[in-house]
């Protein structure tokens, strides 16, 4: 595919890396030569110093020939112009990243294809939403949900309280055919693999677990953790993911956000109904436990800084908050993050790349997502017919060791695949797949 990204920002020059090694054809234009240069010096990429609103750029870019436009400056705008203008040039598909949560609405989704734009992501919303779905979950540090929550995968970390470490796959009863989830793979000293009946589960595992409905109560053999009762939760930084989480949460639980900025923390309390706004450091330790920190069911970061979202993560799980969540964009630190026992890593470069690679797949796929800790990806396939998945019981197919079939949702139902299940037309695959072996995989599915 051909694809333009505008925009070399963080999460444009990530798309670029990501993209790229995927062997598409990528062009990246920006108006900031810094920006330009450190992608030239990082990738083997197309760049132009310019910008994504100007005709004359678009048209010395070839953007007629664009299969993907994809436009994620830092301004809401730029984005959208862009992606308006690459529409009308005679780009296939065009995405805008917007920061507007008006535009979201359902109500306007027809004026916005109307106008030429295909898809509008907005990533501190999709983060806000990850870490209210995660809240409940011990010892789970990543959660995602296919096709309405008929199946999830959970990413667990192992830890001293885990009953499973020292057991291989074996040794453990996954319930047959009637088993409601199973492990699918697990990533070690920075390496990901796709376990085997003898590989044994060890201490500070990340382990990649897909579930039904049926199979979330199962999880805690993995954690030795109950669901956690949530009622106190503080929010340190009142950025946009801070913004709206306490927004959706506010209702339910007792909300304490804590904001640097006074002026902003005037805006906070006029927009947040029943959230205590603090106006305060939030590296201030004593602060922190004058408000009570320790009382604290969920303690989340979502400072702008990554390093201040690690440390105070890690006072606050050695005061004892049972479930701590950081925003983390330096992906270079996200391994370390997760050495130090943070349970869940938001990043919001991997979530928009989450949300645009179902764009650039030739296959049937009607969801991504792009894990943290690791290269690896779990993708949804919408089985077509005649597709090579469905000519024989999956342990015949020869299918690439570096992937594996997690789970099957056919029509109401859900169901964990194994090696005896026959995969039908109109299926949908979770599928858990290691970048060396995606190639191969959409090879079954085509």
């Amino acid at each position: 595919m051909k694809i333009i990204i505008a925009g070399a920002g963080e999460v444009g020059k990530h798309l670029a890396k990501m993209l790229s090694q995927e062997n598409h054809d990528i062009v990246v234009i920006d108006p900031e030569m810094t920006r330009i240069e450190e992608i030239n010096t990082s990738f083997d990429i197309l760049t132009i110093n310019g910008s994504a609103t100007s005709f004359e750029i678009l048209k010395e870019v070839d953007v007629k020939d664009a299969d993907l436009f994809i436009a994620v400056t830092h301004y809401e705008e730029t984005n959208i112009v862009s992606a308006i203008l690459g529409k009308k040039l005679g780009a296939g598909k065009t995405i805008a990243r917007v920061d507007n949560m008006e535009y979201l609405m359902p109500v306007y989704r027809d004026v916005f294809e109307s106008m030429g734009i295909d898809s509008l992501i907005y990533p501190e919303l999709i983060a806000a939403r990850e870490i209210i779905s995660l809240i409940h979950q011990a010892g789970t540090t990543d959660f995602y949900d296919f096709t309405g929550g008929k199946l999830s995968l959970y990413v667990i970390r192992l830890d001293e309280e885990s009953p499973i470490i020292g057991n291989s796959l074996f040794e453990l009863d996954w319930g047959g055919e009637d088993s409601n989830y199973r492990a699918i793979a697990i990533t070690r000293d920075n390496e990901t693999i796709i376990p085997r009946g003898t590989d044994r589960f060890r201490l500070n595992d990340t382990v990649y677990v897909i579930a039904n409905r049926h199979g979330m109560k199962g999880l805690s053999r993995f954690t030795g953790k109950e669901e956690i009762d949530v009622n106190n939760i503080m929010i340190l930084g009142g950025s946009r993911i801070g913004k709206r989480t306490a927004e959706n949460l506010e209702k339910q639980f007792n909300i304490k956000l804590i904001e640097i900025n006074r002026e902003k923390c005037t805006e906070l309390a006029d927009f947040l109904e029943d959230t205590l706004v603090i106006n305060g450091d939030g590296r201030d330790i004593d602060l922190l436990l004058e408000e009570g920190l320790k009382t604290m069911d969920v303690f989340i970061a979502v400072t702008g800084n990554s390093e201040t979202n690690i440390l105070s993560c890690q006072l606050a799980k050695k005061m004892g908050v049972p479930k701590v969540i950081a925003e983390v964009e330096n992906i270079d630190y996200i391994p370390l993050a997760e050495n130090i026992g943070i349970d869940t890593i938001i990043n919001k470069k991997l979530i928009t790349a989450s949300r645009i690679f179902r764009f650039t797949t030739r296959s049937e796929v009607s969801a991504i997502k792009c894990l943290t800790g690791t290269d690896a990806e779990v993708l949804e396939y919408v089985v077509k017919k005649d597709s090579r998945i469905t000519k024989a019981p999956l342990k015949d197919l020869d299918f690439p060791k570096g992937a594996i079939v997690g789970g099957v949702i056919r029509g109401k139902q859900s169901f964990i695949a194994l090696g005896d299940t026959f995969i039908k037309p109109h299926d949908r695959v979770v599928v858990f797949t290691l970048p060396a072996s995606k190639p191969k995989v959409e090879k079954f599915f085509k």
